[in-house]
């Protein structure tokens, strides 16, 4: 373990270049070509066995350590976000409209120097690490799904992986037991009544009037229509009639997420939704179009793998805090993973406390505390030494 902390150490460096190497060049969802060929070179020189393609555009690389011991598997994902950076970063992103606004970037960059790292300790590791650097998570269906269907997992014991999280303060690590981040779907809605002169309403049906009732409609969806003891989210992002002021729209598109952590939430989520719809439509004498889109299901942790992981928070110096989180209505797609082996997520928190603004994800200012990677290199590392294989 010294060993292998004191190499990350020298390694630092190494990290820090290429996370912002890769902030520099960001790929959509989908659209990576540049990073995974830059993951599967890194891992080859490494002398790693490794599969390029793999459920589309996510890269597989092995260690075989020289004794027996479990298939470990660590995954990173690689994509960036559709934003413009206004960072002002001396790396910032030289691809217009696209940025690394989620920290992927830092994801890519520990896993690939703890693989290096991994891989000068390989003639006293036990067992296998399989390193899964995955595509396309910010879009579902995402890219969890079609790695795992192409064989990614096949023979890994436990799965970890860590997100780097800004909203957290550097030193802290958090993790939880059983449901940690929540099911993410959306809604699309498209109303289609009559439109019409501004000055003769009596002559349409308003499109605009009837989509401001179904949005306030929706929104007793939370509060009369769940158990109060199952939580969920609904949000409605987007309205969109445009016209001349003088114009009644004839249209309105809406747009919106739900979040939950419960199946049967879900059903209730689409179920009553459209009902709403349907029923305020019919009421208004419009139509309706209504799709429910069902994204990633909750990331759901394995006890036991959780509380390991919180071991090794705690046996680790760079951790100042290791706490138990509040599950978050964020969705990530690690979820499909735990759904086929054991294993756990956490955050490493990312935000720097010299900071006097703490940019959240997805936002065009959004930055880390790289020291977060280390971190997140030293914990993971340690999961790998020390995990004394599956839980029955």
């Amino acid at each position: 373990m010294d060993n292998l902390f004191s190499r990350l150490e020298e390694l630092y460096p190494e990290m820090v270049e290429i996370r912002r190497y890769l902030h520099q060049y960001p790929e959509l969802s989908f659209e990576e070509e540049q990073t995974p060929a830059y993951i599967a070179d890194y891992h080859r020189q490494l002398g790693h066995d490794v599969r390029t393609g793999v459920g589309g555009r996510g890269v597989t690389a092995v260690l075989r350590g020289e004794k027996p011991g479990p298939v470990i598997a660590l995954r990173a994902d690689f994509d960036a976000l559709p934003i413009q950076e206004n960072t002002g970063l001396p790396f910032a992103s030289k691809t217009d409209g696209v940025m690394h606004a989620c920290g992927h970037d830092g994801h890519t960059a520990y896993l690939l120097v703890l693989a290096k790292a991994l891989q000068e300790e390989r003639h006293s590791l036990s067992g296998t690490v399989v390193f899964i650097h995955q595509h396309a998570e910010e879009y579902a269906p995402g890219g969890a799904i079609e790695m795992i269907q192409d064989g990614c997992l096949e023979g890994v014991d436990v799965i970890f992986g860590t997100h780097l999280w800004a909203t957290v303060p550097y030193g802290t690590v958090q993790y939880c037991e059983g449901p940690m981040m929540a099911a993410s779907d959306r809604f699309h809605i498209t109303i289609r009544g009559k439109g019409g002169h501004g000055a003769q309403p009596h002559l349409t049906k308003d499109a605009i009037v009837i989509g401001s009732q179904v949005v306030t409609s929706l929104q007793q969806i939370v509060s009369r229509r769940l158990d109060p003891l199952h939580s969920g989210v609904l949000s409605v992002g987007s309205f969109e009639a445009v016209n001349a002021f003088n114009v009644i729209a004839e249209s309105a598109k809406l747009t919106g997420t739900t979040r939950c952590f419960n199946e049967n939430v879900r059903d209730i989520f689409e179920e009553e939704i459209g009902k709403i719809v349907h029923g305020t439509c019919e009421a208004s004498g419009a139509e309706a179009d209504y799709e429910y889109l069902r994204g990633y299901p909750p990331v759901d942790n394995h006890r036991d793998e959780a509380r390991f992981i919180a071991e090794c928070a705690e046996k680790t110096e760079s951790v100042q805090k290791t706490e138990y989180m509040s599950p978050s209505m964020a969705g990530e797609d690690y979820a499909h993973y735990l759904r086929h082996v054991k294993g756990t997520y956490f955050f490493t928190g990312a935000g720097h406390p010299d900071w006097e603004t703490t940019y959240p994800h997805h936002h065009s200012k959004f930055d880390i505390d790289e020291r977060a990677m280390l971190t997140a290199a030293q914990v993971i590392g340690r999961a790998v030494l020390e995990y004394p294989g599956p839980s029955s």
